[in-house]
């Protein structure tokens, strides 16, 4: 895929422009029931992500977000945006598995149409601003070409620590959000 109106953006010979599940599972550290992208279909580094979420009945938040009349929370729209970013960032990180992406804002989120089971949301994040270790995302999703939600995000890449003290000065696994 090459764009022959701007060189600049041109994706590098062989690059991959796609993932399926297992390989988003070897770049994100996010699982059920978090992980909230299902695939990329199209991938520009440094630049540009595109992702499926596919929402189904089964999701747990259903159980409580509402019973008898089932919306998927924006916030976890946001998340899919925010992981769909980390993906694309963390694809150019040599070292990612001793690495997080962490949320360090959110700005101009808007909630425009409800998800419902049976939705298959596209998410397209376009990086506005990359740093060495933050980048700054624009993120809109999409059902059925109609647009369902948009935010602008901040992430930080951090050090994964090995083990973390819990107040009473036991180890615990690293937090990840």
């Amino acid at each position: 895929m090459t764009n022959t109106t701007h060189p600049e953006t041109e994706v590098p010979a062989g690059a991959k422009t796609t993932l399926d599940i297992n390989e988003i599972q070897r770049i994100l550290p996010h699982r059920y029931p978090f992980l909230l992208i299902d695939r990329v279909v199209d991938m520009v580094p440094r630049e540009r992500i595109v992702a499926i979420k596919n929402v189904t009945i089964n999701e747990p938040f259903f159980q409580g977000h509402f019973p008898n009349l089932p919306i998927m929370p924006g916030v976890l729209i946001v998340e899919a945006i925010a992981q769909a970013g980390g993906a694309l960032l963390l694809t150019e990180v040599v070292d990612r598995d001793q690495k997080l992406m962490v949320f360090t804002g959110i700005e101009r989120a808007r909630f425009r149409r409800p998800v419902l089971p049976g939705d298959q949301v596209r998410i397209e994040v376009d990086v506005k601003s990359w740093r060495m270790n933050a980048v700054r995302m624009e993120g809109k999703a999409f059902v059925d070409e109609k647009r369902v939600a948009e935010a602008t995000v901040t992430c930080q890449l951090i050090p994964r620590a090995r083990t973390q003290q819990a107040p009473d000065g036991t180890s615990v696994p690293p937090l990840q959000t």
